[in-house]
This record gives C-alpha cells, structure tokens and sequence, in this order.
C-alpha cells in the first residue's frame, strides 16, 4: 500500500472514531453487534470451517503442482473440463462465503485461470446442496429450482465474463506461470495423493454437515458430525505419520501459515464492520433492518437490484440465509427479491470481498461483485415477473 494510501485511511479511522456519537443507543447497540459477530463467527466457523480450508489450501501450495492446476483448470485447458471440474469441485464442498476463500486463493496461486478459478469462487457457497433442499422444504419448490438452477448456471457464466473481461491479463499471467520451474514435484503415488486430498475434505464437509430438518441419513451425519469427521482425523494421521517426510509437513505448513496470516486479519475486519452495521439475524445493527424490510417489497429492478446488494454485504453463515429469508417474505418481500438474495447472499459478503480483493486486486474484485449482484438482480426480476408471490 502507497503512503498516500495508507495516510487516506488512518485519516478515515481516526474521523470515523472521532465523529462516531457512540453516546447514541443505536451506535452502542451497532457496536455490541459487531463484537457479538466477531465472537459468533469466532465460535462457529474458524476451528471447524476455516482450519481444515487453510490446510487443505497449504496442501494444494505444497503438493499440487502448478502443471496438473494448468493442465485441468489453467487459462489454455478445456473449457467443458475446466469449468465443469471448477464447478463440480465448489459445489461438492458445499463451504461458507469465507471458508471456499482459501481454496480459492490456493488454485488461482497455483495458476488456476481466473474463469475457472471465480467459478469455484461462486458454486463453493452457492450451490450448496444442504441450502438448496432446506430452501425448497421451507420457502416452496418452486423458489427451491429457481435457486439451484440459477447458481449452476452463475457459477460458469460469471467464470466464463470474467475470463473474457481479463483476456490480455490473463494470457501475460498464463505465459508466466509456463514458464515458471514446477516447485511442487511428484513425491508419493497418485493414489496416495488423491487418499490425503479426499480425506482432509472429507473432514471438513462432515464435521460442518448442516441440519436441513429432515430426516435419514441427512440427520444421522448431522447427529454423528463430529463422529464421523473425527475418523477421518484419525485416518489424516496415519497418512501423515506413514507417507510424508518432517521437511513436507513442515512445506505444508509454511504454506498454511501463509493463507492464514492473509485471510485471517481480512475476514475478521469485515465481520466486525458488517456486524457494526448490518448486525446478526434478529438483531439491530447502525442500519436499522425496517430500511431493508422496506425496500425490498415488490419486483421493480430497484428491489431486486437493493435485495442483491444488500445480501452481497451481508454475511450469511451456512443455511441461515433460509430462516433470514423466511421474515422477510412473511414482512412483505416479493419473490423476486428473494431470489436475487438468494443467489447474491450466500456468495459474497463484505469479509468475502475484502479477501478476494488480496487475491485478485481491486479492479477485478469490483467486476466480480458487480457480475454476481447484476445477474442476481436479472433473475429476480424475470423470476418475479413469473412468480411475484414464492
């Protein structure tokens, strides 16, 4: 950051805590959210979400090498094969806004094309099978579809502009990345590889596996999470103990402390912020939650357009987004809305930006956000026009 950057936003900082009337009911109130926020997401998503997503990040830096990244998701691969293992890949995790953002940071160093690369960005938290089947069991089928087809379809269109926007750039940073030496060379069989990468995914998709309110085996893996993520720990450490050298681990966790000393600080400004100003479900932040319930009423594209906006700021923890929605439509949100939040929210949030703003850079991280928020507003509005009650 240049010293005038950097003299810019210490002078924001210091009017913003001079001017602020914490006196105010409302701002002590704005404040107590934001440290509820951070404590809440402290509690609920670090140990269990982003822990294993860094390491599984440091193991991608570590052990994958940026051959095999270019050769299935790099700028020159196929495209049906690139976007389909990228959206495959995200929507199999089925990870927060916040938890995919190591693994995407991960592919993309490793030289994943920025198409591919913001197209796991999107389906990681988007199409999320756990969401998609709780929306339809408590909001209707009908807005259920709508999402599921509307984030797959998302997850390629947003890669595939994103990739036409950056071309040049992207043609200068794939040149670069053929050139680069192959610092990640072959070390143990594949089978052994694929075995260590399925098992640390394995451990976070389960130990964070979600109750959608049904019954079977959904609920039994809900009821027996920790069971079930803690066998796979136990099979993590024999891979570890068994194929992998102490100048490995120590590689897998350079890279790890890397992800983390880079995300960590982002995610956690952005909670508090948004929490400062949005507040948890339920609860009053700065803005008060009438605004947003008053605005979102309807299907002109203004609402559709504010709905997406405003869930592209908030955060949404995983299968929340439901319940948030459900008061919202019983306060007089039109279907419309709904899905543009839908598509937008579980996405993005400010935590989400600030990071992928580290990874990408500004320019690129405002087409993306700008790209999720216009196409989710779209949807609303044709989906409202054919469906204005969900």
């Amino acid at each position: 950051m240049k010293d005038r950057s950097k003299f810019i936003l210490m002078l924001a900082v210091f009017l913003a805590f001079y001017l602020m009337p914490f006196a105010s009911g409302r701002v002590e109130g704005a404040a107590a959210e934001a440290v509820a926020m951070a404590s809440e997401y402290a509690r609920e998503h670090v140990l269990f979400c982003l822990i294993p997503a860094f390491f599984i990040a440091g193991a991608v830096g570590a052990f994958i090498s940026s051959g095999a990244v270019l050769r299935y998701l790099g700028a020159g691969a196929n495209r049906v094969v690139a976007y389909g293992v990228a959206s495959v890949s995200g929507a199999i995790l089925a990870v927060c806004s916040c938890t995919v953002l190591p693994l995407f940071a991960g592919i993309y160093k490793r030289g994943a094309g920025i198409g591919p690369a913001t197209t796991f960005l999107y389906s990681g938290p988007a199409i999320n099978v756990m969401a998609i089947i709780l929306t339809a069991a408590v909001l209707g089928p009908t807005l259920g579809i709508a999402r599921a087809v509307g984030a797959v379809v998302f997850s390629v269109v947003i890669g595939l502009a994103m990739s036409a926007i950056f071309r040049r750039s992207e043609e200068k940073r794939a040149a670069e990345a053929l050139a680069a030496p192959d610092d990640a060379p072959h070390r143990r069989r594949p089978w052994q590889d694929g075995l260590y990468f399925l098992t640390m995914v394995a451990l976070l998709v389960f130990v964070n596996w979600g109750d959608t309110g049904g019954g079977g085996l959904g609920r039994w893996l809900h009821e027996h999470r920790f069971w079930v993520g803690g066998g796979f720990l136990l099979l993590l450490v024999v891979i570890l103990w068994r194929w992998f050298r102490r100048d490995e681990l120590k590689e897998w966790g350079a890279e790890t402390w890397g992800f983390a000393k880079q995300i960590l600080p982002l995610l956690f400004a952005g909670v508090l912020v948004a929490g400062f100003l949005l507040g948890r479900p339920g609860h009053e932040g700065l803005i008060p939650s009438g605004w947003i319930e008053g605005a979102v009423g309807g299907n002109s594209l203004l609402a559709n357009f504010f709905a997406a906006l405003a869930g592209a700021f908030m955060y949404f923890a995983t299968l929340t987004e439901v319940p948030i929605l459900q008061g919202l439509i019983g306060a007089g949100m039109g279907g419309g809305p709904a899905l543009a939040l839908l598509l937008a929210g579980p996405a993005l949030s400010l935590p989400n930006m600030l990071v992928i703003r580290s990874v990408l850079g500004t320019k690129k991280t405002v087409v993306y956000v700008g790209l999720v928020v216009v196409l989710s507003t779209l949807a609303g509005w044709l989906f409202g026009l054919a469906y204005p009650n969900p």
